[in-house]
């Protein structure tokens, strides 16, 4: 994957991601049987790359935070699916993106890395924007609760968000790509049963159908978006990678009204566009690629003295 472009490779990822939404809806299955099996249908595909990955560059360190980083993910998986059923596939994956502004914070306030000049004002026009996509103006076709469903989606993006925080804190100075994935894939398969079961209910014979939609959204949204987004994001600037990962939301919104027939109001997609719009200004510049030196702020320059902020070391 180092020959090809970063941004080809992120573009890829985020295309699969923006299936996702699409085939839980096409499995007819709950949220929490969906989180299940988009986990163990991934491991027969993951646990022979991560024991190839093991035996050529050796094992990962900081497995325990990847694990801690599935859990999280996991929960993602139920809210974000529960979201989808009272929202619409296509706006759930773009009220998900919240999580732009909880890596941010989460930096903030363990590393001390200042979000950019533009992160404050985004969030106001963020909120704004869930809150039009919620429904608060009125309802659309998409979804049977946008209100509650708009209220899970959010919750999904705070859980996506420490995620990825955890995800990028672990993979500090690793080149790692299946290992950290099936960990994670392990975490979030335990949470789903945990958090889905005595919520939704988890069916472990959900037929043939089900199953065929669900395997196919285990090898395009757990194995290959992860796999491919994974391999991207340390080799692009942040400002580039926010850029090309929101086009995992839009393309959710169009696959949703193409397949699923699904038709939100104006207003929702009013609120989609405010929340892409916020997403973009949020995530400029907002979290630093990985460097050598860990996890610290970002690199930042004046124009006037040149002078650098010190990294903190990732402990």
């Amino acid at each position: 994957m180092r020959r090809i472009d970063p941004r080809l490779l992120l573009i890829a990822g985020a295309a699969f991601i923006s299936v996702s939404a699409i085939l839980f809806r096409l499995s007819g299955v709950s949220s929490g049987t969906a989180a299940f099996f988009r986990c163990a249908l991934a491991l027969p595909v993951l646990v022979p790359l991560a024991l190839w990955e093991r035996r050529r560059t050796g094992p990962r360190r900081r497995a325990g935070v990847d694990v801690i980083a599935g859990l999280l993910l996991g929960a993602d998986f139920v809210l974000w699916g529960a979201s989808i059923d009272g929202v619409g596939a296509g706006i759930a994956t773009v009220l998900v993106n919240v999580q732009v502004a909880v890596v941010p914070l989460l930096a903030f306030a363990v590393f001390g890395e200042r979000p950019s000049r533009a992160f404050a004002p985004a969030v106001p026009v963020l909120l704004a924007g869930v809150a039009l996509a919620g429904g608060i103006a009125g309802h659309g076709t998409s979804g049977t609760d946008p209100v509650l469903g708009s209220l899970f989606g959010a919750g999904a993006g705070l859980a996506y968000g420490g995620y990825l925080f955890l995800t990028r804190l672990a993979g500090h100075g690793q080149e790692h790509r299946a290992q950290p994935v099936l960990l994670a894939t392990l975490g979030a398969g335990a949470a789903s049963l945990a958090i889905g079961g005595p919520w939704q209910g988890v069916d472990l014979a959900p037929g043939w159908p089900a199953l065929g939609w669900l395997a196919v959204l285990a090898v395009t949204g757990q194995v290959c978006g992860w796999m491919l987004i994974g391999a991207a994001l340390p080799r692009l600037g942040a400002d580039v990678a926010g850029a090309l990962l929101l086009l995992q939301p839009v393309l959710a919104v169009a696959l949703g009204a193409v397949i699923l027939g699904e038709r939100p109001a104006l207003a929702q997609l009013a609120g989609c566009g405010l929340v892409v719009t916020a997403i973009r200004l949020a995530g400029r510049g907002s979290v630093s690629p990985r460097d050598d030196s860990g996890m610290g702020p970002r690199a930042r320059g004046d124009a006037r003295t040149g002078e650098r902020a010190d990294r903190a070391e990732v402990p």
